[in-house]
């Protein structure tokens, strides 16, 4: 075992400050940065859970976020050419009024409901659907029972998200568009931190007088034979397209929509603000702690130049250790992250953690943690081995 690997498990007290600073401010630029990152995959998840291996977009666009990305119908039985295509279905949606009739009096004025704080009129989004078995457009972690109730008409789920602010629960009735429907499902992962979602069937929204029969339908979400050919059969797809489509798989919409989240102006301000911040806290605190460790032994290293170990000896110890105190920091900083994230989940916030934010922002706090010890090297100056003898 190392000497700085040493120093730092049998004085770790000293240095739990360096650690802490590291830890807090990577939870600051990993919590921010996943919810984003999860606001976006809240507007996409009934996407990327649903049994649909490729998605059929317009050649221009470049996400599923800020943009069209509709393609004509006639493109459907176009997409069944390809021979291991075995399902096509536009995703669909539309919006409308909703507002629940649980004590709703029709007599009473806009103020007059105000005032006895009546459930009011809200605009919501609508998610479609198909309740045929195993279709294309149900999202894997729909139960069965859920899809069962959704085949009923006028019936919807909703989000345990949308509850509250919608003033419904399991059973209640509601106002969709001046028709009446029944709330027969609530989903959870599916949270509405803007607008509110409702999900209805197909052919509940035909009922309802919303069904869309026009030349243009949403993104196509085909399924195919093979999932693990996914990737093939998506490029085949776009060549057979001939530039009028684009073919994506899941993984790669998936993909394209988080990092459309940092293409908002807004967004990568905030970040870059928490990850300045971040970085100044950091180097500030663990450059003080690690100085003030070092000074706390600054005999033993006297007595180490006594013992004819030279400076330059001296300070690879002081970046190793520097560079232990990081690697703690990270680890410290993800498991509070994720201890973060358990809690923000438990009450139905998601905050995504990919695999690469963890390497980046990891790699950026021991790049901090090694900057502080940079920073501390001037301490060395004062271990000379002759004030052993005061």
């Amino acid at each position: 075992m190392s000497l700085a690997l040493s120093t730092l498990l049998y004085e770790w007290r000293r240095y739990m400050a360096a650690v802490m600073a590291l830890a807090l401010s990577g939870l600051l630029v990993l919590a921010m940065t996943g919810v984003f990152i999860g606001i976006g995959k809240g507007f996409t998840a009934t996407i990327e859970r649903s049994g649909a291996d490729i998605m059929i977009m317009q050649p221009g666009a470049t996400s599923l976020i800020g943009g069209p990305s509709g393609v004509p119908r006639r493109f459907i039985p176009l997409a069944y050419r390809h021979p291991e295509v075995v399902e096509v279905k536009p995703l669909d949606g539309a919006g409308g009024t909703f507002q629940s009739i649980k004590n709703y009096d029709p007599t009473l004025s806009q103020a007059e409901r105000a005032r006895t704080r009546a459930p009011r009129q809200q605009f919501v989004q609508t998610s479609i659907i198909d309740t045929t078995p195993g279709a294309v457009t149900i999202p894997q972690d729909y139960s069965e029972e859920l899809v069962d109730a959704l085949r009923q008409p006028f019936t919807v789920a909703v989000d345990e998200t949308a509850l509250t602010k919608l003033g419904v629960k399991l059973g209640d009735r509601a106002l969709y568009n001046g028709r009446t429907v029944t709330v027969v499902g609530v989903t959870r992962g599916y949270p509405n931190m803007m607008q509110a979602t409702i999900v209805m069937s197909r052919d509940t929204l035909r009922m309802v007088g919303q069904s869309d029969e026009g030349p243009r339908v949403g993104p196509l979400m085909i399924k195919v034979s093979d999932p693990a050919r996914a990737k093939i059969v998506a490029a085949q797809l776009t060549a057979m397209g001939d530039g009028q489509w684009k073919a994506w798989t899941r993984q790669e919409l998936a993909d394209a929509n988080a990092g459309a989240m940092f293409e908002e102006g807004i967004l990568v301000i905030i970040i870059g603000g928490c990850v300045v911040l971040g970085t100044i806290i950091g180097v500030a605190i663990t450059w003080q702690t690690l100085r003030g460790a070092i000074m706390a032994n600054i005999k033993e290293f006297a007595s180490l130049r006594a013992l004819g170990v030279g400076m330059g000896s001296l300070r690879r110890i002081v970046m190793e250790l520097s560079f232990w105190v990081g690697l703690v920091g990270v680890a410290a900083a993800i498991g509070l992250t994720m201890l973060v994230q358990w809690f923000a989940l438990s009450n139905a916030v998601i905050i995504a953690l990919p695999p690469g934010l963890l390497i980046v922002v990891g790699g950026g706090l021991i790049i901090i943690a090694m900057l502080s010890g940079l920073l501390s090297m001037g301490v060395l100056k004062n271990s000379q081995p002759a004030d052993l003898l005061r």
